[in-house]
């Protein structure tokens, strides 16, 4: 207590060399304004990683079903059933996937196309992210096509102004022998009858219709499926309910959570934020060095007071610590300034979006924020582990001076 108390006189006194003073409060000022850049950084990263997870959540299930081999999963109406009766999920949708041409006169578009069953609005939001026109699916007799806004400028239509009959392109599986040729694809016409838009990556990829037309293209069987999409009860332990459906199905069946199917992106967006507390921290070591500059000085200035401590007992230890703890005051004040000055302009930009997006394409027009304690938590540690280190090297000096008292 006595060492902070000393610590705490230093730090607040006027010093007989104002350069001391001047050097001390660039140094707190340097600090603070790196330690809110940093949680600045990290709350916007955590707005965008909400965001995008969110935007994942709405187009990916939480559990995914796979063949292992092949692109044909067969589940019989008794693996269903069971399926849906194991604790722990919730619903489950069945889909087939096959790419194909969409033309629209001169215009045309390779597509990823998706026939789904009523269930899918149980398993994830595409309806919620309709642009344009309706979520409509349609039957089997008189199929709907959903289409992102990329395809749907790809093939240059508005679901809005007009009914405009697509041909359809699918491959034939009872013809391989002409794949790639005009015999070897079922052709179809249909209607674009609503648009969606979540994500660019799926914009311009996907386009949904009914299950029952999609297998019927592919010629596919009763208990013939691309895969099943599960969604699981968010109370219960995950990790339990998939070993589960594992033991359930064998090992014929691929399972994959929704990290799993996206884990390139989750860790790209991980390593992103880390590289920037990298590069901050080695700002924030650049900025340690006035701590240097600035207890050095006030080494030398404090130097009869450090003789008049030794003579009334004080060992080296006592003395680091005193000026270690002067250190790590600096610190803890820069810091603390500039905790404040990042909560205040993160609140200030949740609150009032002041700072916007440049460009229309993106669904929100400002920086998104999360403030997370555990950010806070990392940035302190960090910020504290190098005043430690900054300072260390003068109260050293400061400890090991040998000074006497001169009339």
């Amino acid at each position: 207590m006595l060492k902070l108390l000393f610590a705490w006189r230093y730090f607040k006194s006027e010093k007989s060399v104002n350069a001391i003073n001047i050097i001390s409060w660039i140094s707190v000022l340097a600090i603070a304004v790196v330690v809110a850049a940093l949680i600045i950084v990290f709350s916007v990263f955590n707005g965008f990683e909400d965001l995008v997870k969110g935007l994942y959540a709405d187009f990916y299930a939480d559990l995914s079903i796979f063949p292992s081999k092949g692109k044909i999963i067969v589940l019989t109406k008794q693996q269903l059933q069971q399926l849906k009766g194991l604790e722990g999920v919730e619903a489950i949708s069945l889909e087939a996937e096959e790419k194909a041409v969409l033309v629209n006169g001169d215009y045309q578009s390779i597509v990823t196309m998706k026939g789904v069953d009523e269930k899918q609005s149980l398993i994830n939001n595409i309806g919620t992210h309709i642009v344009r026109g309706k979520y409509e699916l349609g039957t089997l007799e008189s199929p709907n096509l959903i289409v992102g806004v990329g395809t749907e400028n790809a093939v240059g239509i508005d679901v809005e102004k007009g009914v405009y009959p697509l041909t359809l392109y699918m491959p034939n599986r009872k013809e391989l022998a002409h794949f790639g040729t005009v015999e070897g694809m079922n052709a179809y016409k249909i209607n674009p009858v609503g648009t969606f838009m979540v994500q660019q990556d799926f914009d311009n990829k996907y386009v949904f219709t009914n299950l029952a037309f999609m297998k019927y293209m592919l010629d596919m069987k009763p208990d013939d499926y691309s895969a099943c999409e599960v969604k699981l009860n968010p109370h219960l332990k995950e990790d339990r309910t998939i070993k589960n459906i594992q033991n359930l199905l064998g090992n014929n069946y691929q399972l994959q959570t929704r990290y799993q199917q996206n884990q390139s992106l989750y860790t790209a967006m991980q390593v992103e934020k880390w590289v920037i507390y990298g590069v901050t921290c080695l700002i924030l070591m650049v900025a340690a060095f006035n701590i240097i500059g600035a207890l050095t000085m006030l080494v030398l200035e404090k130097q009869k007071d450090i003789a008049v401590l030794k003579a009334m007992g004080a060992s080296e230890s006592t003395i680091q610590q005193i000026f270690l703890s002067e250190g790590v005051l600096l610190s803890i004040t820069g810091g603390a300034i500039g905790i404040v000055l990042a909560s205040v302009i993160c609140i200030a930009q949740m609150q009032f979006h002041l700072i916007k997006l440049e460009g229309g394409t993106f669904l929100i027009d400002y920086y998104p924020v999360k403030l997370l304690a555990s950010d806070y938590a990392i940035v302190f540690c960090t910020v504290l582990i190098i005043a430690v280190v900054a300072a260390w090297l003068p109260a050293r000096k400061a400890g090991k001076q040998i000074l006497s008292l001169k009339s």
